[in-house]
């Protein structure tokens, strides 16, 4: 089999290794490093599969569709096992890690009185998440389950769904790559466009753009938020995105399981295996870059949130730390999205101290705003820290100071300022990923 693999990054190498192991016969050509306009004129009449990477739209590819698949699109249809989509603007990993967790802690507990016919089943954690599908999928069995966090690029051209889907909120993102708002949509549908009355869809119902997207679905609907069992008490994260998270999860961890005992409904989902349920919610730890913490010094305590690159994750990074005086560094590459509500997340918050700019968007972000509250880094990563950490530990001075000279009866409680990573875009105009932005914050912070 002739095959083609466009863009040779984490996805393209693992499809590569994939058919090479698969057989011998099979010939593979690597196209990297092109332009996608580029796509439109190349003939690709020689080879029986195309592998796209997943930001490249399949509309750029020169090729009869059955012909176009992806690492994604290739694993759906090969996939002999169930499978737990998560899509969504923002938690699509918390609640894809969640749903693992909670799902192997029952395994493992042997607490859900669900007789399996085989050996003790295993759960897989792909996709967008980081773990490449074709890296698992000679090893999966029947009985296994799959979690696969799906990202609008990887649904683009689906045509196959998951057995459960999980539809987080849907806000704008991505406007760099997508036409609009409406493609990006679009896409994300197609994690429901091919489901059956057999299967099941998690939807968060408080959200306008996720309840259009789910509308058409034919599978069975279970929403969230609702009265939440008194187990989510153990998790620990904070956060209301979290916890919300943590109920879609919950609901997707009980659909799948429903799927091997149709009488179960979510409270004996629940009673059954609570203890297990609450020892995954527990241990549950926050996932790199999503509101990590770093360190404290100087009394100043510092978190990392390089994940955030759309404003819903910006407001859930300050609603963490209510009543807290913060200094924040945002800004980097241009999205292509409205920015003004991002302006007033950060510029009408009354606990910010200063916001120091970074990158693309730093000139956008001060304009028509109040030069007090600001200070403009541009692309110097260490003076924007090195800034944020003066700001902090001076204001910090103040309150300790105001602090002393009140009646000792009437001293104000004096709340540790915080220094904020959360750059509501993308990184690219200054690192490699929200990763690398993500080490080089913590390794400047621990260099302090």
């Amino acid at each position: 089999m002739n095959i083609l693999i466009l863009g040779y990054g984490v996805e393209g190498k693992s499809v590569e290794s994939y058919f090479k192991h698969a057989s011998s016969d099979n010939k593979i050509d690597i196209l990297d490093k092109f332009e996608k306009e580029e796509l439109l004129f190349k003939d690709f009449s020689n080879y029986d599969l195309i592998f796209r990477t997943p930001s490249i739209p399949p509309k750029f590819i020169n090729a009869p569709a059955e012909k176009v698949t992806s690492c994604t699109k290739y694993f759906f249809h090969n996939c002999n096992c169930p499978i737990i989509g998560v899509t969504g603007t923002k938690g699509k990993g918390t609640t894809c890690t969640l749903i693992r967790d909670l799902i192997q802690e029952i395994f493992n507990s042997k607490s859900q009185n669900v007789v399996f016919e085989s050996e003790r089943p295993k759960t897989y954690l792909v996709g967008n998440i980081g773990t490449p599908s074709l890296d698992v999928l000679p090893d999966i069995k029947k009985s296994d389950v799959v979690i696969y966090e799906l990202s609008s690029f990887q649904l683009w051209d689906m045509d196959v769904s998951p057995t459960i889907s999980v539809v987080l909120r849907i806000e704008p993102d991505h406007l760099d790559v997508h036409e609009n708002f409406e493609e990006y949509v679009s896409a994300k549908q197609n994690i429901i466009n091919y489901q059956n009355k057999q299967d099941t869809c998690v939807y968060f119902k408080n959200n306008d753009n996720t309840a259009r997207l789910i509308n058409p679905t034919k599978a069975q609907k279970l929403e969230y938020p609702y009265e939440e069992p008194a187990i989510l008490n153990e998790l620990q994260v904070p956060g209301d995105h979290n916890r919300e998270d943590a109920e879609a999860a919950l609901m997707a961890a009980f659909a799948f399981f429903k799927l091997h005992d149709d009488r179960l409904t979510f409270e004996k989902f629940i009673k059954y295996n609570e203890k297990a349920l609450g020892k995954a919610l527990h241990n549950f730890k926050p996932l790199p870059h999503h509101i990590e913490f770093v360190r404290e010094v100087n009394g100043v305590k510092y978190y990392d949130d390089s994940f955030s690159t759309v404003s819903p994750a910006l407001r859930a990074c300050l609603n963490s730390f209510p009543d807290t005086p913060f200094v924040l560094i945002v800004g980097g590459k241009d999205k292509g999205f409205d920015i003004s509500e991002i302006k007033r997340i950060i510029f009408d918050n009354p606990h910010l101290i200063k916001a120091v700019l970074i990158g693309e968007t730093a000139a956008k972000l001060a304009d028509g705003e109040d030069p007090e509250k600001y200070i403009i880094a541009g692309t110097d990563f260490d003076l924007a820290i090195k800034t944020a950490k003066e700001l902090a530990e001076n204001k910090l001075t103040q309150e300790e100071e105001l602090s002393d000279t009140c009646l000792v009866d009437k001293k104000p409680v004096v709340k540790e300022p915080v220094v904020l990573l959360s750059p509501c875009a993308s990184s690219f105009d200054m690192f490699k990923s929200y990763k690398d932005r993500g080490d080089q914050f913590k390794s400047i912070v621990n260099a302090l």
